[in-house]
């Protein structure tokens, strides 16, 4: 099983997305286990302070050392091997190879910052692996966690019955390694004076495989040629 903590001031946000379709069943099945904690909990105050202003000005607040610290202690008491990540735009750009990464690693804890951010003594202090998964700024971590949890467990023996899926699509490794997918088409044959390519009626698997690695490095070098 992959088990994910959640260190996050909105715990009401998850399982959110993940409770359905692929995702859904595969905690249904037991496939992974997404546990939250309120970062809250272990503020130091009644009124449950968890940031403060920022030292030499600026605008917003940042998020305190002492409080972030005691709730990452306490989610690695249970399992000190765990892998910490954090989502932020100075982060390593999240892609396909980084989630076949982080899946590897049984035991995950996802700090979901808030305001302007986490004290950086936080970083200096524990491992963490710093992602980002876009050159925007969203106005927490959850939205990120959830976008990246979801990329993860579709590698999770079990939760793709058909493996070849995983093969053919956009970012996959092997032969279709750093390609985006191939055009894909389903009945009617002829929709709106626009015909499927007669190679995919064909019946011809061998031809249909190499239009379909054609198209994949066409349309790459048409919208990604920083890909190729």
């Amino acid at each position: 099983m992959w088990n994910i903590k959640l260190l996050t001031i909105f715990p009401e946000m998850f399982p959110g997305p993940l409770a359905y379709s692929i995702a859904g069943k595969a905690i249904d099945n037991n496939l992974f286990k997404i546990e939250t904690i309120n970062i809250r909990d272990y503020a130091l105050d009644k009124y449950q302070t968890i940031d403060d202003k920022i030292f030499g000005g600026g605008t917003g607040m940042l998020m305190r050392p002492d409080v972030i610290g005691r709730a990452i202690d306490d989610a690695l008491k249970k399992e000190p091997d765990s892998q910490l990540v954090y989502f932020s735009p100075r982060g390593k750009k999240f892609n396909q190879a980084c989630a076949q990464e982080l899946v590897m690693h049984k035991n995950i804890i996802m700090l979901c910052g808030r305001y302007e951010g986490v004290d950086q003594r936080i970083f200096e202090k524990y491992n963490f692996i710093e992602y980002s998964i876009g050159d925007y700024i969203l106005s927490g971590g959850e939205i990120a966690a959830l976008t990246i949890i979801d990329s993860c467990i579709r590698l999770i023996p079990g939760v793709i019955n058909n493996n070849d899926v995983n093969k053919e699509e956009s970012f996959a490794t092997g032969e279709y390694q750093n390609l985006l997918e191939y055009d894909q088409y389903t009945r009617p044959a002829a929709w709106k004076n626009m015909e499927v390519p007669d190679i995919l009626l064909s019946g011809h698997h061998k031809n249909i495989d190499k239009w379909r690695k054609d198209n994949a490095i066409e349309r790459t070098k048409q919208r990604r040629p920083d890909l190729i």
